[in-house]
């Protein structure tokens, strides 16, 4: 027997993803959910924008359960995004998945073209130098 291991995470994104689904298809267990995705994707990117300033700010200030509350909500901004746009969770993880195969779990997708490493970490990328390390964006 396979004993298959579910991520709380996702779980819980798969989870708010359906209910923010019902939502949309007229639930009216979900009256806020349902009047935001009414009111378009204008209104809620705007909202996602707002508690993507909000998580800096805290962040910032070092307020860490800010951070947590406003991080809860800028995840479910993003949620509604997604239904908004029909954008499943598993569209979003078979894409983290890809980008882990080609550099890394911990690395941001370049924004240069890539070229590939040779030697003993075979089949992973890296980004290629299109500027000198001086004229590059610093992160």
């Amino acid at each position: 027997m396979c004993v298959r291991y579910i991520d709380p995470m996702s779980d819980s994104l798969d989870r708010l993803h359906k209910a923010v689904t019902r939502a949309r298809d007229g639930d009216t267990a979900f009256p806020r959910t349902s009047r935001l995705l009414a009111a378009g994707r204008g209104k809620i990117a705007k909202k996602m924008a707002e508690e993507a300033v909000e998580v800096v700010i805290d962040a910032m200030n070092g307020q860490s359960e800010a951070v947590i509350r406003e991080s809860a909500d800028l995840l479910y901004n993003l949620t509604v995004l997604w239904v908004a746009a029909g954008i499943s969770p598993r569209e979003v993880w078979d894409e983290m998945d890809r980008r882990e195969r080609l550099y890394g779990i911990a690395e941001k997708i370049p924004k240069q073209p890539l070229a590939l490493v040779e030697g003993p970490s075979e089949g992973r990328r890296k980004p290629a130098r299109a500027m000198p390390p001086a004229t590059r964006k610093r992160i």
